[in-house]
């Protein structure tokens, strides 16, 4: 039989040619994918390899002095190489010693999980796994990406996690769907990942199958570019930021309309009698009416009245982009489209209802089959104490201080070691000038990294990493509809170790290593994990072949049980015996639980309130521009940043920010100016590209530029230099950096170089 050779990564399949003519392994796209993702077909250039880490490294003071010594100059300082045996001391060390001094309690297991597809080299996973054997950690919960959604919805229909896997397959839009409307748009730049790895990427032939079909396509969005290709048959340009005051507008025309249907309210909903009065104006005193609206929105109320109409007399799917939940009050534009589409009562219909995030990942809208994957356990945290994701920089800045979150009052803990492996917080976090400031706050910081990147850099203890094409892997990920077995593609680079054998290390002298490897290698652990998963599969009525035959053929596809979905479709059918996951079982208009919390920035119903910063605030006259921070075409986050795919995206080496023609013209910027954003958070510089696809007064810098400060402005293109560092709410304390005010100039001084690819001064130093 012959050997098939496949990895996979966030973005995609990749199928291995093992002996090219340039000498090393050269990735092609998989064969089977009808719309190939480009990114991380280079991982192998020399170019990324350069900025890989080849040997332990320790900051220099750190080593002569020890922990907590001149923790400002993370991040400026040159680093000592040291044989592993050394590192890991030092590391098991400092964990020993935080432990003995403070308790686990002071201890932080920071990690994001993108850093590899594959289900066992988890560097998350493994993180967690190897704590909990030592006496646990303080963790996170929720996301960057969707910290608010991730606790509303659990509330009002069914957690995000559920709802990522549910959404109505792209073949049943193509043949039901009539009208599909897009808040934030449907960005395709978004659909080429999925956690795990991205199999056959079907979002834009999901679109295009929709158009033929004769579907009206309409993006309500700041950016006209977020629907690409031409797929939006409508733009209506929005302020950003004021999305839920249109769609409550859209929910009092439906309203006042001979044809609204209350029948789907009373038997799928609850509470809708509880909103209504702050729907009338009724509660306050403002009807929230079209007009009422326009001021806000910046959108005409004929437009809105024409397109709640429409809705009405046509199949409707309403989406929203993740985005629109990445800002302040970020709970109530996905609460008000929940509501909005159980007023219209298509949902669990045929191409009609909701959908929270067509458009985030390819994951959304598949057909292909739901079945379990393969899981490494992690083990049970002895640690009660945790935080919102989002709230990093606050734990470090405030410890003792509580804060609230999902209706429980919390106590921030006392962190004095943060080791963090997979993900880089100085992309992920806002306001990084403030996340230096609280970076020097814990003792020590060990960093697991394949790069030199600004998390690396940033670091007391360095561990140099595999990367997925280094290491042998299981990679599978929900609705994607593969199980794929990850060759090893190439020799590890340098001295780096993957995360496993690093957390073997640290446990084998920390006295755990029996529970933390249960005594098994590598294979051992694909192996099992494989054998378990094929148990679990075989009670879906699939039936896999054996671990031999699997990693020889190195392939399971799963297409051949794909099956058309509709969510919410049983439910709708019968609510008593399929209810939804919420105290009620039904749709919550007015949630009792959200209401008991008695949040002031968060009712128990949707409703409008105005950002912390907006075009509508009167800090516009200082800052008039609206900051849109989302995610890179060219790469994942700010993976391979360095790589040539993403370079060739720079404008003077330099991330590009766009802006509207009219807002140059008055700042007397030209297209390939280098440019300074700035707020009082901070200043970044960015490559200008104008583009009529930009509306007047917002400018869009996405994120992901490896983090390069100078002595007084970031010199990459990085906007979490500008971004607020504030909780959506105090239900959920979720990421609100696309609540950002800015101005924009040419700069006009010398333009200093990017050093963000310089790899950092190391010496060699005997211990």
């Amino acid at each position: 039989m012959t050997e098939h050779r496949y990895s996979a990564a966030h973005w995609g399949i990749y199928e291995i040619d093992p002996d090219p003519a340039e000498g090393r392994p050269k990735l092609r796209s998989f064969s089977l994918d009808p719309d190939p993702n480009p990114i991380g077909l280079d991982q192998l250039d020399p170019s990324v390899t350069a900025l890989r880490i080849a040997q332990p490294a320790i900051r220099e003071s750190w080593l002569e002095a020890g922990a907590g010594t001149n923790p400002s100059k993370r991040g400026r300082e040159r680093f000592v190489e040291v044989d592993w045996e050394t590192a890991l001391d030092l590391a098991a060390g400092e964990i020993a010693r935080i432990r003995a001094a403070h308790g686990n309690e002071a201890i932080f297991g920071g990690s994001y999980g993108w850093s590899s597809a594959g289900r066992f080299h988890h560097a998350q996973s493994h993180l967690h796994r190897f704590y909990n054997n030592v006496g646990g950690y303080v963790h996170s919960v929720d996301s960057y990406s969707l910290g608010a959604a991730r606790v509303l919805m659990p509330h009002i229909a069914a957690g995000m996690d559920e709802s990522n896997v549910s959404h109505t397959s792209w073949d049943v839009l193509a043949a039901h769907c009539e009208l599909f409307v897009s808040f934030g748009g449907m960005p395709l730049k978004n659909t080429r990942v999925s956690p795990g790895g991205a199999g056959r990427h079907r979002a834009r032939d999901g679109l295009r199958r929709m158009r033929e079909a004769g579907a009206r396509i309409v993006n309500i969005s700041p950016v006209n570019d977020s629907l690409e290709d031409g797929a939006s048959d409508e733009w209506i340009p929005i302020q950003p930021n004021t999305d839920t005051a249109m769609l409550l507008a859209l929910a009092h025309v439906v309203l006042n309309d001979s044809r609204f249907d209350r029948s789907f309210l009373a038997t799928h909903t609850v509470g809708f009698d509880r909103f209504l009065p702050y729907l009338t104006g009724e509660a306050d005193g403002i009807a929230k009416t079209p007009a009422w609206a326009a001021g806000i929105t910046g959108v005409s109320a004929a437009r809105i009245e024409r397109l709640a109409r429409e809705m009405l007399g046509k199949r409707t799917m309403l989406n929203i982009a993740w985005a629109l939940q990445r800002a302040a009050h970020g709970e109530q534009p996905f609460w008000m489209l929940v509501t909005l589409a159980a007023m219209l009562g298509q949902i669990g219909l045929p191409g009609g209802g909701y959908g929270l995030g067509y458009g985030a990942m390819n994951t959304m809208g598949s057909s292909h089959p739901r079945v379990p994957g393969p899981t490494l356990p992690q083990g049970r945290n002895a640690v009660a104490a945790f935080i919102p994701v989002a709230r990093f920089s606050d734990m470090l800045l405030r410890p003792g201080e509580t804060f609230r979150y999902n209706g429980g009052l919390h106590r921030y803990p006392d962190i004095r070691l943060v080791h963090w492996a997979g993900g880089n917080p100085f992309h992920h976090h806002q306001d990084l000038n403030r996340l230096r400031l609280a970076w020097e706050k814990p003792e020590t910081i060990i960093v697991h990294e394949q790069y030199w990147n600004p998390v690396a850099r940033h670091a007391d203890i360095v561990l140099p990493a595999t990367i997925s094409l280094e290491r042998e892997d299981l990679a599978f990920s929900t609705r994607e509809g593969y199980l794929i077995a990850m060759r090893r593609a190439v020799a590890p680079y340098g001295n780096a170790r993957d995360d496993f054998a690093i957390f073997s290390g640290l446990a084998r002298r920390l006295g755990v290593e029996p529970d933390y490897t249960e005594g098994l290698d590598v294979f051992g652990w694909l192996r099992r994990l494989y054998e378990k998963n094929r148990m679990q599969v075989a009670e879906a009525g699939i039936k896999l072949p054996d671990f031999e035959e699997f990693w020889e053929t190195g392939f399971i596809d799963y297409s051949r049980h794909d099956r058309p979905h509709v969510m919410h479709a049983d439910f709708r059918h019968d609510p008593v015996s399929c209810p939804l996951p919420t105290p009620s079982g039904k749709i919550e208009i007015f949630s009792e639980r959200i209401a008991s919390f008695e949040l002031d920035d968060c009712p128990g119903h949707p409703v409008w309130r105005e950002p912390f910063e907006w075009l509508g605030h009167a800090e516009s006259k200082r800052y008039p521009l609206h900051l849109l921070s989302d995610q890179p075409v060219r790469r994942l986050h700010s993976q391979l940043d360095q790589s040539p795919s993403s370079r060739a995206g720079k404008i003077s080496g330099r991330e590009p920010v766009y802006l509207n023609p009219k807002d140059a013209a008055q700042r007397g910027i030209a297209q390939g100016d280098v440019v300074e954003l700035f707020n009082d958070r901070g200043r970044c510089l960015a490559g200008a590209i104008l583009s009529e696809a930009i509306m007047p007064r917002v400018v869009r810098l996405s994120t992901g530029a490896w983090f390069d400060p100078g002595d007084d402005v970031e010199k990459h293109g990085n906007p979490n230099t500008l971004t607020l560092d504030r909780g959506t709410s105090s239900l959920s304390q979720g990421c609100s950096a696309l609540t950002c005010l800015i101005e924009v100039r040419r700069f006009t001084g010398s333009v200093p170089p990017v050093s963000a690819f310089t790899l950092p001064e190391i010496i060699v130093k005997e211990v």
